[in-house]
This record gives structure tokens, C-alpha cells and sequence, in this order.
């Protein structure tokens, strides 16, 4: 038995053209390069959220969790328990501050830096995957004028929008 079936078009429908425009590819794009990116990442036990974290911390040691939390725009118990989790995997460590002990300051751990390290090549390794149609010139076009778009539409820099849908872990 086949299963090349063909659409089935009702006498005098008309047929609907593709979607077209720019707000649908980057949709589309987007969307196909998070999920080739949490595949690739999940193989190092990773999900995209926790490499947005560790990156985070390390680009600021000893920040504090109700900082990291602002930067999300997300309450700070959402940002415990993600943290809960790096620190499980051994990522992430908590160290009392000295300032205020009543604080935690975050710490990315030998092993989250050898994660990092191995996402760095994952993330490098997928940018060329997703960009192979484009010569470099074009690249750093298309990377320009989508930081333009990010910036006028009030995004913050270096950290995903997704943060604030993220379900809750059990």
C-alpha cells in the first residue's frame, strides 16, 4: 500500500498560496533553529535554557540569582529552580555572599565551564549548519540587520524571550 497522497482540492476552492514575508521566515527559521539547537545541546544533557544560564554566570560570576532573575523578566523562584537544576547536574555552584549572607552568589563550576566549552563547538558547528547558503559578507549582513530588528523591538541583548514561557519543573 502507498502513502504518497496527494492533497485532495475541492471543486472551486481556491488554492491558498504559502505563507510570504519576513515575520513568517523568521518564524519559521526560528523555529527549525531552536529545535535543531535543543537536539544538538541535549546530547551534551543540556536543554537551551540551561546553556542561556550558564552563559549568564560566567559572563558574570557571582551574581546573584534575583539579578539573573531581572535580566530574565522572571519572578526569582522560576529562577531557583532552574538553578536547582544546574547546581543537580554539577554546573553550577551557590557560595554565600560575604556582603550578605541572607544571598547566594553563582558560580559556574569546573564541569559547567567544560559544558560551556562543548556548547561553544556544538553552537559554532550548528551557526554553520543553519548559515551554509550565505557566503560570509552575507552572514554578517543578516546578522547586522537582525540585531537592527532586535534592538528596536525592545529585545535584551543576549538573553531568549522564552524564559518567561518555560514550564515549570517538576
Amino acid at each position: 500500500m502507498s502513502d504518497d497522497r496527494q492533497p485532495v482540492e475541492e471543486p472551486g476552492a481556491a488554492a491558498t498560496p504559502p505563507p510570504r514575508g519576513g515575520a513568517f521566515l523568521l518564524a519559521q527559521l526560528g523555529a527549525h533553529a531552536a529545535g535543531r539547537f535543543g537536539e544538538r545541546v541535549g546530547e551534551l544533557g543540556l536543554a537551551p535554557p540551561d546553556v542561556g544560564l550558564l552563559r549568564m554566570i560566567a559572563m558574570e560570576p557571582g551574581r546573584s540569582q534575583r539579578s539573573l532573575a531581572a535580566d530574565l523578566g522572571v519572578v526569582p523562584s522560576r529562577v531557583v529552580a532552574l538553578i536547582d537544576n544546574l547546581e543537580k547536574k554539577g554546573f553550577v555552584e551557590r557560595r554565600r555572599s560575604a556582603e550578605d549572607r541572607r544571598h547566594h552568589e553563582l558560580y559556574v563550576s569546573e564541569d559547567g565551564r567544560r559544558a560551556l566549552g562543548r556548547v561553544r563547538e556544538v553552537a559554532a558547528l550548528h551557526e554553520d549548519d543553519l548559515f551554509t547558503a550565505l557566503d560570509e559578507d552575507d552572514r554578517a549582513r543578516l546578522t547586522a540587520l537582525l540585531g537592527r530588528i532586535a534592538e528596536q523591538q525592545g529585545l535584551t541583548p543576549g538573553v531568549h524571550p522564552g524564559y518567561r514561557n518555560l514550564p515549570k519543573r517538576p
